[in-house]
């Protein structure tokens, strides 16, 4: 047999190599178990894939993020078997491979308990030791429904039901994976999947998954389908990586906003309001305080604030383009007399009808306006999640007005201004994301390309670097958004610069150019807190709730030894209220140290406690919450050091 010329690609070098007819991808790249599957010809093969003249070939290993997915996705398979062998009546669903790991869905009589999932995973191990290869194989069509027939669910998937894009279905060829024996070449089990997959399952560490937890899920998400039964699991290339994650869970856990939210009395959340906030007064303070942040620094940056009405006529909506691509997320309401209002999702529209006021010069330009926007958007009940995902929320929203020649410069002033903010708030590890046109939008190519092109110029001029965001950019323009990371590694979407072609023509906005000619400006869309509800979720868990004393709802508490210091501490309180500062007496009596443990489990900042001697002399006793002795000073002395805290938003406190 003549031998085939094919090409290895190793650190992105090509190698042309021959081998002989019938070689696999496994002869030419396996590396033990470090390797899972092969990129042949640009596409994720089995590395059983036999190999014809001409293929390029590439290993994938299970430290890439693509052999990572295909070694959870192959958990998944497992976890399908493991059900079907324990309860025989289960039906499957869908099990794709997800961030941090997997899930299936099931179609069972009775939701399954903390203990099965115990039972399943037990299974798992014996499936996984038994090394099981996952064997390729096409049919058709009528062979699926064949050998599928007791399977509904993977049935109405062979047509690719409402054009489901799931592991099951979408490649070039139907196929099914059997897992068969490795000794007899029994089939055990099998699946209707297009993969990989990785070799056999002893690839998958059988120290290294977990089941996690169970959730009722709708076929392929649409509510209007069945709810099934989702098991979600997580699976890692070793047993260190697996518990590290799990560490990282825990403290997660431990940061939750919504527990912290509670314990410190922030806000609550109820069925009668879904994904809307209940401020409580230590919460709105918090809030008050981003606002009033916020609000100075868009101020000496050159921003107007304005305030648009939160109901407007459909006829609006329908010019700028939201009524027919961002409609299904409206809320709407019709009044008696037939007229079709929309609660605004966005703010620019509002923000165009006031630029619209009057005539412009080119020498107004440019005109940057600035809202704390009450907005609203549809998300499924399923989705809402405390803070982070409602359907009520606060925009830090602006745009600017500007002439095609300013976009750079403005471009560069804004991210300048973003990048400067975070840090304030103790975010130095920002990502920036390029998102260019989705596929979902209005206006033409060369609308697209002309915004295209003068974003990535700002972002040049402006020496960041980014990575590029596919398909990601807003209906009207593209965008750049900036990622931050949180003190446990966790990444956050919260600021967008979107440059705006698009929308100011659609809603008929000008100025007069140097040539007294009408001309249709750009306007940049910014945000940078984005949801001021879900960036305070973040600061709550990138901070545990401890929020940074210039942020904390009670900067200070006052505690009293005996009731002989009650008057110079109410004395003391109110002349800290006189200089500003967020104060609270505790008078009870009470042992001191039950006083100092309730208000450390508070997180207040600085506990500051009198007894007789602090009375005597004038003094207080120093504190802070994680149980420092800051020593004796006095007031004016706490004031003057909390001051500068304070004014440096905590890049000096105290403590130094």
């Amino acid at each position: 047999m003549a031998d085939l010329a094919i090409a290895v690609v190793t650190a992105e070098v090509e190698e042309s190599r021959s081998v002989p007819e019938g070689a696999t991808a496994a002869d030419v790249v396996g590396d033990g178990r470090r390797v899972v599957v092969a990129r042949i010809n640009g596409e994720l093969r089995d590395l059983a894939t036999i190999l014809r003249d001409g293929d390029v070939v590439e290993a994938v290993g299970v430290d890439t993020p693509e052999g990572l997915a295909v070694l959870r996705h192959s958990t998944a398979h497992v976890l399908a078997q493991a059900v079907q062998d324990t309860f025989p009546e289960a039906k499957l669903g869908i099990g794709p491979p997800v961030k941090d790991g997997f899930y299936y869905d099931f179609s069972v009589e009775t939701p399954f308990t903390p203990e099965d999932l115990k039972v399943l995973e037990k299974r798992m191990q014996e499936i996984v030791k038994s090394g099981q290869r996952f064997s390729r194989r096409v049919v058709t069509d009528a062979e699926a429904k064949h050998e599928l027939a007791g399977e509904p669910f993977k049935l109405r998937l062979i047509g690719s039901e409402g054009g489901a894009d799931v592991m099951e279905v979408g490649g070039a060829e139907l196929t099914i994976y059997d897992n068969v024996e490795a000794k007899s070449g029994a089939t055990c089990w099998g699946d209707l999947c297009r993969g990989p997959h990785v070799p056999d399952t002893r690839f998958i560490p059988p120290n290294a998954f977990r089941l996690m937890r169970t959730a009722a899920a709708y076929w392929l998400g649409d509510q209007a389908n069945e709810q099934l039964q989702r098991v979600y699991g997580t699976a890692w290339p070793s047993k260190e990586e697996m518990q590290a994650y799990l560490t990282f869970l825990e403290e997660a856990e431990k940061r939750d906003h919504r527990k912290i939210g509670r314990e410190l009395d922030l806000f609550h959340m109820q069925e009668e309001a879904p994904g809307a906030v209940f401020w409580h007064p230590k919460g709105w303070s918090v809030f008050q305080s981003l606002i009033g942040y916020m609000r100075g620094k868009q101020q000496a940056a050159g921003f107007q604030e304005v305030n648009g009405p939160e109901l407007m006529d459909r006829s609006l909506w329908e010019a700028s383009g939201h009524w027919e691509k961002f409609g299904e997320n409206m809320f709407t309401t019709q009044t008696p007399d037939e007229r079709v209002y929309a609660i605004k999702p966005m703010n620019c529209p509002g923000h165009v009808q006031i630029f619209r006021q009057g005539l412009r010069s080119y020498r107004d330009l440019p005109i940057r306006y600035a809202e704390f926007g009450k907005v609203h958007r549809y998300e499924p009940s399923g989705a809402l999640h405390g803070l982070m995902r409602v359907r009520a929320f606060t925009q830090d929203d602006a745009h600017i007005f500007v002439s095609p020649e300013q976009i750079t410069a403005e471009s560069v002033a804004v991210t300048r201004l973003i990048l400067d903010i975070y840090s304030d708030f103790g975010f130095d590890d920002v990502r920036i994301k390029f998102s260019d046109r989705p596929e979902k939008r209005v206006g033409s190519d060369d609308i697209w390309d002309k915004a295209e092109a003068a974003l990535k110029e700002a972002a040049r001029v402006a020496g960041i670097d980014y990575t590029l965001n596919p398909g990601e950019g807003a209906f009207y323009g593209p965008k750049l958004e900036f990622v931050l990371r949180d003190a446990i590694g966790r990444d956050w979407q919260c600021g967008t610069l979107q440059v705006d072609l698009n929308l100011p023509g659609r809603l008929g906005a000008h100025y007069i150019d140097e040539h007294s000619q009408k001309q249709t400006p750009v306007m940049l869309h910014r945000a940078i807190f984005g949801s001021l509800e879900r960036f305070l979720g973040i600061l709550i868990e990138h901070h545990a709730g401890r929020l940074p004393a210039w942020l904390a709802p009670t900067q200070v508490v006052l505690l009293s030894i005996t009731d002989r210091a009650d008057a110079y501490l109410a004395e003391t309180a109110d002349f800290f209220r006189n200089q500003g500062l967020r104060v609270e007496c505790d008078l009870r009596n009470e042992k001191i140290g039950f006083k100092i443990r309730e208000h450390t489990l508070q997180r207040v900042p600085y506990l500051l406690v009198a007894g007789d001697k602090e009375v005597a002399a004038e003094l207080l006793s120093v504190r802070t919450r994680s149980g420092k002795d800051l020593g004796q000073m006095t007031a004016q002395t706490f004031v003057e050091r909390l001051r500068s805290e304070l004014e440096s938003r905590g890049r000096r406190t105290l403590e130094d």
